[in-house]
């Protein structure tokens, strides 16, 4: 999904589609919550989620992705262990028994769990 989203940035589309997942769907709510996305709507039978991307023009800003827990390798770091993003600019994003949450929420929850991956 985080592929789809940085190849329609690129090639600077109004809208991409992905298949519909509940992890996908809550990582997608991160994401418009911290403005790297415009909106998301998930279709009616379930099957795909149609998600509007930021126009580049305007913000001239291509938001950057990288997947850090795979699976065949599974990061998971503690509360004590969730660091900052490139000093401030990025955000992680968690998968918490609370949720999934950015890192600083995380932190401020008391919570870790597997870091899915970094947005900057």
């Amino acid at each position: 999904m985080l592929t789809r989203i940085r190849n329609g940035y690129l090639s600077r589309l109004a809208k991409t589609e992905v298949p519909y997942s509940i992890l996908k769907v809550e990582l997608l709510r991160v994401l418009k919550k911290n403005n790297y996305i415009a909106n998301y709507v998930v279709s009616d039978d379930k099957r795909n989620v149609v998600i509007d991307l930021n126009d580049v023009r305007i913000t001239k800003y291509v938001p950057s992705f990288r997947k850090i827990s795979k699976p065949g390798q599974r990061i998971y770091v503690k509360n004590a262990d969730i660091k900052r993003s490139r000093n401030g600019l990025g955000i992680f994003v968690l998968s918490t028994p609370k949720g999934v949450v950015t890192g600083y929420e995380a932190f401020a929850l008391g919570v870790g769990g597997e870091l899915l991956c970094e947005i900057f």
